[in-house]
């Protein structure tokens, strides 16, 4: 199956699992569940919740992950900061860059922000390089939005 027509089902798919469901942590867990199992190559899927100015880990799938990130720090504390999802061919090469698990060598975060408020980070690993594209930040961001349909 090709990358878009996995992103459609997978959209749909999380438009079911959230259909009545409010509570944001049962949400995010399915959903990071789902990307985790639903996406070839990903290593990691998970969420960080932004808390009194610092993002702590919430929900994921994949190995142990680091539980406090400092704005700004890694490519996670940068999507926080600017807004901006972050795609990282070769997180080697990102300044600052968290290692949190040795054999990550792509990501992608995207910010999630609700109300003009930025509420967490989706957060994707890979252990390929060159992993993520436009294509994934632009599904990534729809099935991030969804958590608060």
């Amino acid at each position: 199956m090709d990358k878009e027509k996995n992103y459609k089902l997978l959209l749909k798919q999380a438009c079911s699992l959230l259909q009545g469901e409010h509570d944001l942590i049962a949400n995010m867990s399915n959903i990071s569940a789902l990307l985790f199992n639903g996406l070839p190559k990903v290593s990691y899927a998970g969420f960080y919740r932004f808390q009194e100015q610092e993002l702590i880990l919430g929900p994921f799938q994949g190995p142990v992950a680091c539980m406090h990130i400092q704005l700004g720090k890694g490519v996670c504390g940068a999507a926080a900061q600017t807004g901006q999802t972050q795609i990282v061919p070769d997180v080697h090469k990102f300044r600052g860059h968290i290692a949190c698990d040795a054999n990550t060598n792509s990501e992608i975060v995207v910010p999630i922000i609700h109300n003009k408020k930025l509420v967490a980070v989706l957060d994707l690993d890979s252990n390929d390089f060159d992993r993520f594209d436009q294509i994934d930040a632009q599904y990534l961001s729809k099935i991030a939005e969804l958590l608060f349909n």
